[in-house]
């Protein structure tokens, strides 16, 4: 196997996600900054141009980084990341998707539809007129989780999940680009700062 890596909050998930896991891939990197995902040797391996990219062995590929984390968790031996029941696995999974689509996905597009416009106009539809609602999606998400970290240590439960790396990434570069933790949000900075410091977060 082999996993196109690049800048970005995308391959950093499926980077921390391999290090929590112990599992260890051949990497080549893609300069996404200079379009290189957009031409044409990559696109033969992933005609949306995005990033990361899992190769397998046989040739086939594995885009999206929830089913690239998915697959690898079901493919190495360790302790899963999903769950090890069907309901833990559930629960895994509905709040990674209500993360995505309630933080990850609004504060992302809020950032390509206005600090990083000059990199995404040319590369995708955007609609810079949106990108103010949708930092504040991002931000009545967070809200809505602050109440539900006030019982519970991660995201999903009582145990670090794909759930709690996720949204850790892209909450981390949101930081980055303009869009700070609310710090009245005391109980997700709280669990922002403890997943932070797990050696993974550097992966």
């Amino acid at each position: 196997m082999k996993l196109y890596n690049s800048v970005g909050p995308n391959p950093h998930v499926v980077r921390m996600f391999m290090a929590e896991r112990g599992i260890s891939l051949p990497m080549e990197e893609i300069d996404i900054l200079k379009g290189k995902n957009r031409e044409g040797d990559y696109l033969k391996t992933n005609p949306a141009g995005q990033s990361p990219t899992l190769v397998l062995d046989d040739g086939s590929v594995i885009t999206e980084i929830t089913a690239i984390c998915e697959y690898l968790d079901e493919m190495f031996p360790g302790d899963s990341l999903i769950g090890k029941t069907p309901e833990e696995r559930a629960q895994t999974r509905r709040w990674t998707r209500w993360a995505d689509l309630n933080i990850v996905e609004p504060m992302a597009s809020g950032f390509r539809y206005a600090e990083g416009l000059p990199m995404f106009q040319a590369r995708m539809r955007c609609l810079p007129e949106a990108a103010a609602g949708l930092k504040a999606k991002a931000q009545d998400g967070l809200a809505f989780l602050d109440a539900q970290l006030a019982t519970r240590a991660y995201v999903a439960g009582e145990k670090f999940s794909l759930a709690d790396v996720l949204l850790f990434c892209f909450l981390a570069f949101g930081g980055a680009v303009g869009q700070p933790l609310n710090p009245e949000l005391k109980n997700v900075g709280r669990w922002f700062a403890s997943v932070g410091a797990r050696a993974s977060a550097k992966a």
